[in-house]
């Protein structure tokens, strides 16, 4: 469901279904943690984007080329480049 949201450019839906999940316990893994950043990065919500990159390191979620990209592509979009070479940083550092 977050994919399509993704795809249809609905990013604040995509947060709303993923805030559901998270409330109810449900298992979110990576690729669920993907398709979400990539909404934002599509919806232009950079920082929401970067937020949930955050919770991903704080609940020890894998990241990978993916997440990565997604969320540099948001930072990108939204004229956050100091966030983005931070984001890339952390890539290279890990």
């Amino acid at each position: 469901a977050i994919s399509a949201c993704e795809k249809g450019g609905a990013w604040t839906k995509a947060l709303k279904i993923f805030s559901d999940m998270s409330a109810s316990r449900a298992e979110i893994d990576t690729i669920t943690y993907n398709s979400s950043i990539s909404a934002c990065q599509k919806g232009g919500a950079w920082s929401e984007a970067l937020e949930l990159l955050n919770e991903m390191v704080s609940r020890r979620v894998e990241r990978d080329t993916i997440t990565c990209n997604a969320a540099v592509s948001a930072c990108q979009k939204g004229g956050a480049w100091v966030q983005a070479l931070g984001i890339l940083a952390a890539m290279v550092a890990n």
